[in-house]
C-alpha cells in the first residue's frame, strides 16, 4: 500500500478512476532553476545540480510554491532523487504520471531522455523501466518549456504582464501532481466505461503487453456486494470489450438527485486464473438524450442552472491547495442553488471530476483555447493550431468514463466573420468537434461556446450576453420560440463593427441555452480598498454599472435570470460565475472563498423552478 508522509502537499491519489494499491506521491520539494534563456540543456542543467527550491505541484508563479514570481519563465527546471519503495517487486514496470505540465515538456532519467508532451493541461504517462535498467533509486529530471511568444492555447492566462479584466496571472511548469506506479509486466490500460439506456455498462479495457490466454475480468459492486461480473480473453481483439448488464432490482440512475456510483473492480487474469493486475474503479449508470430543443438526462428535462468556475485561488492560481479545496468549491456551488458548472477555459484535475461524480454536479467539459486571437484581420483573426485538437482529444480520452461530465465544449468565444474563404479556425473547430464526436457519441457537443458557430450540425446552440438590465436582456433573449434566438455577432459581440458580417452560420432548432450571462460588478462595502469604494473604474471590475447596494443586485440577478429560466425552451444557463478573481469581482462569494453576499437569498434566485422542467412533453425515465 502507499504509506505518504503527512507533510506532502496534496497527498490524495490524483487518478480516482483507475487505482493500483502501489503508487508514489512526488510531491514536495524539487530542485528547480529558472532558465530564462531557456539554454539549460546546452549548459549542462540535466546532470547539474540546480540553484533554487520549489514546492511541486505549485507553479512558480503562486505563493504555495515558494517562488512567487508572477513574471514570464521561458523555461524551467526540476530535478529531485527518486527511490523506489521496497515492496515494489523488481520484475515491475515503473510509471510516471505527470497530471499537468505547462507547457512542453522533456524528461530525464540518470541522464536518459525517456520522453516529451506537449500540452498544458493535459496529463501524460511515461515508462521508466527501461531507463531505470534494474535500479531502484534514480535522478528525475523534468524540463518546461512555457515560449511567451508562441501562440499556445493558454486558457486565462495573461498574455501581458499584468493581471487584467478576465485574464489572470500565468501558470509554467508544474501544477498538478506528479507520482509514480508499480505496474505488472501485462498491465491494464485505463478503462473506457459507457453507460447504457437498458440498464448496462460497455467496458472496453485495454492490456499493455498482454498475451493469448490471459483474461480480462470486470466485477460492478453496490452497498449489498456483487452486482454482476463478466470476462473475456485478451488477444481475440485489439481492446477486451466487456458488458454488464445489470439486474432491474439493482439498477440505480446517477444524477443530481441520487448521485450513486457502483464500485468497479477490473483485474487482468493469467491462464490459471491468477490475478496480474487488479484496479479499482468505479461508474455512473446515466444517458444523454436530445429530443426536439431538449437535453435529457435519464429520459427527463433536468434544467441545467450552471455557473462559470475559473478554477484559480489567491495562493495556488490554477492549482487547488488542498483536495478539501475541490471540494469547496462544489458545496459552494450547490448551496448557491446551482446543480453543475462550466469549468471555464481549464481542463479539471481529475480528482475535482471525482467529487463531482459523487456529488451529482453536472461538468461541461472545456478546453483552454484563448491565446491565438487578434492575430489579423476580423476575417483571419484566429490562429489555432494542430496542438489544439492533439490536446483536446487527450483530455476527452482521459475524462470519458466520469458520469458527471455531461458535454463537451472544445472552444469558446472565437469570434471570426464568414466570408468566402476556408480559414484555420474552420479547419480547426470542425477537426475538435468531429474528433468529440468520434470519440463520445453519447454526449452533446458545442463546436463553440458562443460567438463562431461554424459547424451546422452542432447538437447544442448557445449565445453569451452581459446585459445588464433585465427588460432589456428579455428583449435580447426574445425570439427563441421563433426560430430566431439570439446570437453574438461581429456588431453585437467580440469586435463590435457596426454591420460586421455573421460569426455564425443560422440557427438549425438544436436546443439552446445562454451560457454566459449576468457577471454582476458587486464589492460589499467591507471588501472595499480605499479607492475602490471611491472610484468605480478602480481596482476591480464586472459587467455592467455595479448595483447601487447589495438590494439591486438581488433584484438584477432575479430579474436576468428569470428570463431565462422561464423560457420552456431554454434547457439551461450558466451565470458568471462562482468567485472573484483577482481584480475580477463579480462572483458570487469572494476570492478566498468567504461571503459577499446572503447564500440563502442567492439560492432563492438560482435554486428556483423552471418553465423547462414543468412541461410534460417528454419520454419516461429508463
Amino acid at each position: 500500500m502507499n504509506v505518504q508522509d503527512s507533510s506532502v502537499p496534496r497527498p490524495e491519489h490524483p487518478r480516482p478512476q483507475f487505482v493500483r494499491p502501489r503508487w508514489l506521491s512526488l510531491n514536495g520539494t524539487w530542485q528547480w532553476e529558472r532558465d530564462p534563456s531557456d539554454s539549460g540543456l546546452e549548459r549542462g542543467l540535466v546532470d547539474t545540480e540546480l540553484t533554487g527550491q520549489i514546492v511541486v505541484p505549485f507553479a512558480p508563479e503562486s505563493e504555495l510554491s515558494g517562488v512567487a514570481d508572477p513574471d514570464w519563465h521561458e523555461a524551467v527546471w526540476y530535478r529531485r532523487r527518486v527511490e523506489l519503495p521496497e515492496d515494489w517487486p523488481n520484475g515491475d514496470r515503473v510509471l510516471l504520471h505527470c497530471q499537468a505540465v505547462d507547457h512542453d515538456a522533456t524528461v530525464w532519467v540518470d541522464g536518459t531522455e525517456v520522453g516529451r508532451h506537449r500540452g498544458g493541461h493535459t496529463s501524460f504517462t511515461l515508462d521508466l523501466t527501461d531507463a531505470l535498467d534494474g535500479r531502484r533509486s534514480a535522478t528525475l529530471v523534468l524540463r518546461a518549456r512555457d515560449p511567451r511568444h508562441e501562440l499556445l492555447p493558454r486558457g486565462k492566462q495573461a498574455t501581458w504582464f499584468a493581471n487584467t479584466h478576465c485574464n489572470y496571472t500565468r501558470t509554467t511548469g508544474i501544477w498538478q501532481p506528479v507520482w509514480l506506479e508499480s505496474v505488472p509486466t501485462a498491465y491494464l490500460g485505463r478503462a473506457r466505461i459507457t453507460p447504457d439506456a437498458a440498464g448496462a455498462f460497455d467496458l472496453d479495457v485495454p492490456v499493455v503487453h498482454g498475451i493469448p490466454g490471459q483474461r480480462v475480468r470486470a466485477t460492478l459492486t453496490d452497498e449489498a456486494g456483487d452486482v454482476v461480473s463478466a470476462e473475456v480473453p485478451v488477444g481475440l481483439q485489439l481492446t477486451p470489450h466487456l458488458r454488464l448488464d445489470v439486474p432491474r432490482e439493482r439498477q440505480r440512475w446517477w444524477g443530481p438527485e441520487d448521485p450513486h456510483l457502483y464500485g468497479l473492480s477490473l483485474e487482468l487474469l493469467d491462464a490459471d486464473g491468477g490475478v496480474l493486475d487488479q484496479v479499482g474503479s468505479y461508474a455512473g449508470l446515466r444517458t444523454i438524450a436530445i429530443h426536439g430543443h431538449r437535453i435529457l438526462l435519464n429520459g427527463e428535462p433536468v434544467f441545467q442552472r450552471l455557473v462559470l468556475d475559473q478554477g484559480y485561488w489567491p495562493d495556488g492560481l490554477m492549482t487547488a491547495p488542498s483536495e478539501e479545496a475541490l471540494v469547496r468549491d462544489i458545496e459552494l456551488g450547490l448551496a448557491a442553488g446551482f446543480n453543475g458548472a462550466r469549468i471555464h477555459q481549464k481542463i479539471a484535475e481529475e480528482r475535482f471530476l471525482y467529487h463531482c461524480d459523487r456529488m451529482g454536479y453536472l461538468v461541461w467539459g472545456e478546453f483552454p483555447d484563448w491565446g491565438v486571437s487578434g492575430q489579423g484581420p476580423a476575417g483571419h483573426n484566429q490562429k489555432p493550431g494542430p496542438t489544439f485538437v492533439a490536446q483536446w482529444v487527450e483530455a476527452v480520452e482521459r475524462d470519458y468514463s466520469h458520469p458527471s461530465i455531461v458535454g463537451w465544449c472544445p472552444l469558446n468565444e472565437t469570434h471570426q466573420f464568414l466570408h468566402d474563404r476556408f480559414t484555420v479556425l474552420d479547419d480547426v473547430t470542425f477537426a475538435m468537434y468531429w474528433a468529440t464526436k468520434g470519440m463520445d457519441r453519447t454526449r452533446p457537443v458545442i463546436d463553440a461556446s458562443g460567438y463562431s458557430h461554424r459547424v451546422a450540425t452542432t447538437d447544442v446552440w448557445d449565445s453569451h450576453d452581459y446585459t445588464q438590465d433585465p427588460e432589456e436582456f428579455a428583449r435580447v433573449m426574445d425570439g427563441l420560440a421563433e426560430g430566431r434566438p439570439h446570437t453574438n455577432t461581429g456588431e453585437n459581440s467580440g469586435d463590435g463593427v457596426e454591420g460586421a458580417p455573421p460569426y455564425s452560420l443560422p440557427y438549425a432548432g438544436q436546443p439552446y441555452f445562454c451560457s454566459e450571462y449576468g457577471g454582476i460588478w458587486w464589492v460589499p462595502e467591507h471588501q472595499r480598498s480605499a479607492e475602490d469604494a471611491t472610484n468605480d473604474e478602480g481596482e476591480s471590475w464586472g459587467y455592467g454599472n455595479r448595483p447601487a447596494d447589495e438590494e439591486e443586485f438581488y433584484s438584477r440577478a432575479e430579474g436576468l435570470t428569470r428570463v431565462l429560466d422561464q423560457n420552456p425552451l431554454m434547457f439551461g444557463y450558466c451565470y458568471t460565475q462562482l468567485t472573484d478573481v483577482f481584480q475580477e469581482k463579480n462572483g458570487i462569494y469572494a476570492f478566498d472563498r468567504s461571503s459577499k453576499l446572503d447564500v440563502a437569498r442567492v439560492r432563492s434566485i438560482f435554486d428556483h423552478p423552471s418553465a423547462y422542467e414543468r412541461a410534460d412533453d417528454h419520454p419516461s425515465t429508463p
